[in-house]
């Protein structure tokens, strides 16, 4: 059924291309139309003009075309990818980094709560450590 539908649409298709148009001249206006004249009208038949001829060279230029396209798109795949790899290595180090600073902070602020509970002789040592711990998280921290 499809196919008899298909070659009917290509064949009123076909017919379409192949009429004939009408020039008619009407109280010295010109109109053009896919049927006859009116009556009292004068009326000249102009046959529809042939499709023109399939230049060879065009198809060349456009699997010429398409294969570039081709090789652009597949080269814009590559590209995508190589960038999708690096940010995800990017974002891996910043979260490895930011665990790294979280820890440092944390380690910064127990020497800190150390130091202040320190008492005696180990009041020094204790704010030897914190400030270590400081100078430590500044080197790997920087904000």
């Amino acid at each position: 059924m499809k196919l008899l539908i298909m070659v009917l649409l290509w064949a009123a298709t076909a017919a379409a291309y192949a009429q004939s148009i009408y020039k008619c001249t009407m109280n010295g206006k010109v109109s053009y139309s896919d049927t006859p004249c009116a009556a009292g009208a004068q009326m000249a038949t102009l046959d529809a003009p042939a499709p023109p001829k399939a230049d060879p060279s065009a198809a060349r230029d456009l699997k010429r075309q398409r294969k570039q396209a081709d090789a652009l798109e597949k080269a814009r795949l590559k590209q995508q990818e190589r960038d999708d790899r690096d940010s995800t290595r990017a974002a891996q180090a910043a979260a490895v980094q930011r665990k790294k600073c979280d820890k440092l902070k944390l380690n910064k602020r127990w020497a800190d709560e150390d130091a202040r509970r320190a008492t005696g002789q180990a009041t020094e040592a204790a704010r030897l450590r914190a400030h270590r711990a400081g100078e430590a998280m500044a080197l790997e921290c920087p904000r």
